[in-house]
């Protein structure tokens, strides 16, 4: 009797223990509020499997309970439902009373989205991430599961995955063979010209350092005679200066002088003026001398006329 009583108690022991683990350890949480929602993908789930986590930015609020295949014949497109399990005492909304836990379509309505990360790089195992991303999206699937769908969007990962697996890799490899043959082909090029243009690039340059030395030695030539032409050119400007002063004070008393000659010149046309003048006293005096000389002369040619035809007049003179 002791004996049975031992073995049921061992093993009644061995279940609490098991049962123990399987709740703390595993996913199983009988005094838990949970809610089940699925993930709909198109793309690949690599790494994803059966009782992988379910987190939210770090935080474990599920895991994975099925994942299986829908192929929509219509279409001709897979699409990879993931049925989750989420713990909702686990979210809670700030400021409602006595922790106000939210369901699942209420959260998807505020920007609840799931992708697929890499969760170690060693194993190659997947997770499923949570996170909310009101600018995200929502794109349901209603015609293949009547469950709370959560929209899904692209990881990081998975866009580089697609970025690189559509870039045209052939191409790529094309356009780099291409080049490097190009590449090649300018590389032999300059093999065969390089040792010639160092040749012209050397003559060129004895040639410059000849020229230098030849314009350093006529500088070095010509700068004495240039400071002497500088010296004179300076003397002769000084000497120019000097005798521009005083041609300048000479050129100051001969427009003086001109101005008084001018001055005088106005003042005899003025008298000349006055003595031409019709109304004129010295006018009409000189018109007098004028005939006064006229008769005088026509008197003395009259004279002179008589001593041409006799002569013996400038002897015995006019008899009267």
């Amino acid at each position: 009797m002791n004996r049975q009583a031992l073995v049921g108690a061992f093993v009644l022991g061995g279940m609490a223990l098991m049962v123990s683990a399987f709740v703390f350890f595993g996913n199983f949480h009988p005094f838990t509020h949970t809610e089940r929602a699925v993930l709909i993908f198109r793309g690949s789930t690599n790494g994803l499997t059966v009782g992988a986590p379910v987190n939210f930015r770090g935080v474990q609020v599920g895991a994975v309970d099925r994942i299986a295949i829908e192929y929509d014949p219509k279409t001709r497109e897979a699409f990879i439902p993931v049925y989750v399990t989420i713990r909702q005492n686990d979210i809670l909304v700030a400021g409602e009373k006595h922790g106000h836990v939210p369901g699942l379509g209420e959260l998807v309505a505020h920007g609840l989205r799931g992708e697929i990360n890499l969760k170690s790089f060693v194993t190659g195992t997947s997770q499923i991430d949570l996170d909310v991303s009101p600018g995200t999206p929502a794109v349901l699937h209603p015609q293949l599961t009547s469950e709370v769908e959560i929209p899904t969007r692209q990881s990081s990962i998975q866009a580089m995955t697609n970025t690189l697996t559509h870039l045209p890799l052939r191409q790529i490899s094309d356009d780099a063979a291409a080049t490097l043959a190009v590449i090649h082909h300018l590389a032999e090029t300059l093999d065969q010209r390089l040792p010639a243009l160092a040749n012209s690039l050397q003559e060129t340059s004895d040639h410059s350092r000849a020229t230098v030395d030849a314009a350093h030695e006529m500088l070095t030539t010509l700068q004495p005679q240039l400071l002497r032409t500088l010296q004179s050119v300076d003397h002769l400007a000084m000497t120019g200066s000097d005798q521009l002063s005083a041609r300048g004070q000479e050129l100051h008393a001969l427009l003086q002088t001109s101005r008084d000659t001018m001055a005088t010149a106005n003042k005899t046309m003025a008298n000349l003026q006055g003595i031409t003048s019709p109304r004129s006293i010295d006018r009409a005096n000189l018109d007098s001398s004028l005939r006064d000389i006229a008769a005088a002369a026509a008197a003395l040619r009259g004279f002179a006329n008589d001593v041409e035809r006799n002569p013996q007049l400038l002897l015995t003179g006019r008899r009267q």
